[in-house]
């Protein structure tokens, strides 16, 4: 129980410095290229605290488990929603910019659609996830195009933002690497001292691994918050939300095709496109997304959570 508790620390201590660090690098990236901090925030940080999904899915899906593949993203999805911006909005309340109402989050919806649309037949096929790949290609031209045309830039200087290139894309690349590392130690021993515990294996699968893969996502939002950079902050979440869908799910099926589980169909996905399009209203009330909006998608992750174990 002694080391498990080191690792859960060692874990923590490492996610609160790599968040910090992520932040001021992508911060660096925007002011460097003249590229809104909220398109950094939808394509590279959202895409780096994706990759622990992206690597378990392809494992999981290569090893013959497909549940896990699928289970990996559409659980994620779901806590980066109600669990993370819950949480952010409850600590720092978000400012919800234009471009994530009319732009980004109707992406976000369009990707759980369409994913839903292609896991109809209970199997995701190679071409399916060239589709995939290909649209958030797109996608992402577009946003950096958009964004550079609109001479979109910061207004303030954050403390502690890199003054050199060389130096920002090392605040970068360290806080993903940082992220991924404290991530999994962060997960092995929370995972062990729930073993220790008597936890069986399913009921860690839906409460503390769910919350692990998620783990990034709230180190890199709520420093965002923090730093004032909501941009970032709410666009890291949703485009982790497109980056899990569009990548995690696309890369894996190019690799190998994806079967669906009928379990997923029927109760897990309903799930993600609900959360997804109660958001939506939520980001139009009231000036910030605060303590209200936080409070009512942390009481439907937490509904979420009990059914899954009830169905145990």
């Amino acid at each position: 129980m002694g080391i498990d508790i080191f690792w859960l620390v060692l874990g923590l201590i490492i996610l609160i410095f790599s968040g910090d660090y992520l932040v001021k690098g992508a911060v660096g990236i925007a002011e460097k290229f003249k590229i809104s901090p909220l398109v950094i925030g939808m394509t590279v940080v959202s895409f780096g605290t994706s990759a622990p999904e992206l690597f378990v899915s392809v494992k999981a899906a290569l090893m013959g488990s497909p549940d896990l593949a699928i289970g990996n993203v559409i659980g994620s999805n779901i806590a980066n929603l109600a669990l993370v911006l819950s949480i952010t909005v409850l600590i720092f309340p978000i400012i919800v910019e234009r471009n994530s109402k009319f732009i980004d989050w109707p992406m976000m919806m369009f990707a759980s659609i369409l994913f839903f649309v292609f896991s109809l037949d209970n199997l995701i096929t190679m071409i399916e996830g060239l589709i995939l790949i290909a649209i958030l290609t797109v996608f992402i031209i577009f946003l950096i195009r958009n964004s550079r045309k609109s001479n979109l830039h910061l207004d303030e200087d954050i403390d502690g933002t890199p003054s050199n290139f060389p130096l920002t894309l090392l605040y970068l690349f360290g806080g993903l690497v940082g992220l991924k590392f404290g991530a999994d130690w962060l997960l092995d021993g929370a995972i062990g001292l729930a073993k220790s515990f008597g936890m069986t294996e399913k009921v860690i699968g839906v409460t503390i691994v769910a919350f692990g893969t998620s783990v990034p996502e709230l180190v890199a939002s709520g420093f965002a918050a923090y730093k004032k950079q909501t941009d970032i902050s709410i666009g890291n979440l949703i485009g982790s939300n497109i980056f899990n869908i569009m990548i995690v799910i696309g890369i894996t099926a190019v690799i190998t095709p994806i079967q669906v589980a009928e379990s997923a169909m029927s109760f897990d996905i309903y799930w993600m496109l609900g959360i997804s399009l109660a958001l939506y209203p939520m980001m139009f009330i009231g000036k910030k997304m605060g303590r209200i909006h936080g409070v009512i998608l942390l009481t439907a992750y937490v509904t979420y959570i009990v059914l899954c174990l009830h169905s145990i």
